[in-house]
């Protein structure tokens, strides 16, 4: 399997990273293992599902950030699980945590928002976990692609668990209006879950269309990427990409 590009910045001012989408089942399981896999990915962003929400969970997540040389950029409790970590070469602009309309009987979901610079490429960032009712992660699909546009950036990336297969009407919806990284340049493995049995794609990372996607995938046999620690880190894997992105 050809390597990823590291991160870098190129002469003409385009920023190459890697972002990092993964669901840490509020980090009930080997959080060792979780650190190990997120380090070996070496990512500049993290997109987060189901961050710890509830007694210490600020802790819990800097504990987290910290093993992976990382640091909480916005997210946890305060966006009802999504989250987002970043390492030092991001430069940070706005973050913003956004509480979505409450179903009675579901669980309350939101959106983890930043506006992050890599040196002279400007990025709109949005971490999420859409909803296991299709109808209401319809609607939550929508106002994704709302909150993405509202956001005043012209480059955006976001990523999650979509609790949906790409065949669905929220996961099309999505693709119909931003780049799905892992279709547009496939790398690593595809299916998410589960690590133990592998047979379904529903996280994913998305880019609007001016961001080039150098590659997006499950990151087994990434340097450093053990299936032992995946199977051990939490019941997801993680979706690595690397993106190209225009200097704004």
């Amino acid at each position: 399997m050809a390597l990823l590009p590291d991160s870098h910045t190129e002469p003409d001012g385009f920023a190459v990273i890697r972002v990092l989408s993964y669901n840490v089942r509020s980090m009930r399981d080997d959080t060792t293992a979780l650190a190990r896999v997120i380090n070996a990915c070496d990512p500049d962003l993290v997109l987060v599902q189901e961050a710890p929400r509830f007694f210490r969970w600020r802790k819990k997540l800097s504990r987290l950030a910290r093993a992976a040389n990382l640091v909480i950029l916005t997210g946890g409790a305060t966006a009802a699980g999504p989250a987002i970590l970043c390492n030092l070469r991001a430069t940070v602009e706005r973050t913003e945590d956004v509480l979505l309309p409450l179903t009675p009987g579901l669980h309350r979901r939101g959106f983890a928002t930043a506006v992050v610079r890599f040196d002279g490429a400007r990025l709109g960032v949005l971490s999420c976990h859409l909803s296991l009712q299709k109808d209401e992660r319809l609607e939550q699909g929508g106002m994704l692609l709302d909150r993405l546009a509202g956001m005043g950036v012209e480059h955006a990336v976001a990523g999650g668990d979509l609790n949906e297969r790409p065949g669905g009407r929220t996961f099309r919806r999505m693709a119909d209006g931003l780049q799905d990284c892992w279709a547009t340049a496939p790398w690593g493995s595809e299916y998410t879950s589960t690590p133990a049995d592998p047979h379904q794609r529903i996280d994913a990372i998305f880019a609007t269309k001016g961001i080039e996607v150098l590659g997006c995938g499950v990151p087994v046999g990434h340097p450093g990427v053990t299936e032992t620690d995946l199977r051990a880190a939490t019941d997801h894997l993680p979706v690595l990409a690397a993106l190209k992105v225009p200097a704004s």
